[in-house]
């Protein structure tokens, strides 16, 4: 791993240092890049999440997805907390916190919106963190390039109708057409540019152009990413500044659906006896999010400065500290499974 992947979370933290300075430094600045809009979506966004996640969709390799049935306990484990309850839970904790325990301290209008974050995040299963997660805790890197290649395909198709109910169960108005764009542009259009970029590079099979590609497009992606992260709080300065009690508010359910999910997963993990290899990364994909997707939905939907944007970029703050404790943890915790069988 490079130098910015070693430190990413400094790195994060960095940038979230600087985007708050700036946004209330010059918040003019930050008012005009977020009037640049089209369709609802804001292009500089767009552009820096596009850097960030192009990278990634060429390491998806679906001819890999041929292999699934060699390990499957794996990939069931991966699917089933991804799609059949990380969603569910995430809205029920939000439906939990907001309506009841935080009713008297946030409006209902405000709460509808972070609860609305909160679902766009937990339907977003991780794509581009999860070879780091994986990296880190010596996970099988051909099993865990099976497992987001299969999610990928799946979230082309599930992310919509499943965000979509579950935002319409928590009494919010979703704009269909808004939500289908937006999963056309941010997983669809970079999906297929990832599969044709791969196969344009890999023609002859010998993976030599690819990785070289891959490589050199590695510090690019990160810089997508810290500079989404500068955009994202200096669009929601202001908001922070002026209200630290939101962004405990929303951290609070998020921690416990982090934690809990990992929970949740790895002791199902142990229960089926699956290697470390396939265990940890498994897990690791069930638990973090595609924040970079959940942002971008938000902000389309419902706006740069609302609620559900605020949430999506809580998520961030949290999610690379606490899977950072999750691998930890992971990794001290490999003997319980070294000597159960594949």
């Amino acid at each position: 791993m490079g130098l910015f992947e070693r430190f990413l979370s400094v790195w994060v933290g960095l940038c979230i240092v600087a985007g708050l300075l700036l946004g209330s430094s010059v918040p003019g600045f930050f008012h005009a890049v977020a009037a640049l809009e089209i369709s609802h979506v804001n292009l500089p966004v767009a552009i820096f999440i596009w850097v960030m996640i192009f990278p990634m969709m060429v390491q998806v390799d679906f001819s890999s997805i041929r292999d699934i049935g060699k390990k499957p306990k794996g990939l069931a484990l991966t699917l089933v907390i991804n799609w059949l309850v990380k969603p569910f839970t995430m809205a029920a904790l939000g439906w939990l916190f907001f309506r009841v325990i935080f009713a008297d301290l946030v409006d209902p209008q405000t709460a509808s919106e972070y609860i609305a974050g909160m679902i766009l995040l937990g339907v977003a299963p991780c794509t581009a963190m999860v070879f780091v997660w994986s990296h880190l805790t010596r996970g099988d890197a051909n099993y865990t390039l099976v497992q987001v290649s299969v999610n990928d395909l799946i979230m082309v198709f599930a992310f919509a109708p499943i965000a979509a109910f579950l935002l319409g169960v928590s009494d919010v108005a979703v704009p269909w057409d808004t939500l289908v764009l937006s999963v056309a542009l941010y997983v669809v259009i970079p999906l297929v540019a990832g599969l044709l970029t791969r196969r344009a590079l890999d023609s002859k099979g010998d993976h030599s152009r690819l990785n070289r590609f891959i490589l050199a497009m590695k510090p690019i992606s990160i810089a997508g990413l810290l500079a989404t992260v500068v955009l994202l709080f200096g669009f929601q300065a202001e908001t922070i500044l002026d209200q630290p009690l939101a962004i405990v508010l929303i951290a609070i359910p998020l921690l416990i659906q982090t934690y809990g999910i990992f929970v949740i997963a790895y002791a199902s993990a142990r229960a089926m006896r699956l290697p470390h290899n396939i265990a940890a990364p498994a897990c690791m994909i069930g638990t973090s999010n595609f924040f970079e997707l959940a942002v971008a939905v938000a902000i389309s939907l419902f706006g740069l400065q609302s609620g559900a944007a605020l949430a999506t970029v809580v998520g961030v703050l949290v999610e690379v500290p606490v899977m950072l404790t999750l691998v930890a943890f992971a990794n001290r915790t490999r003997h319980w499974f070294e000597e159960n069988p594949a």
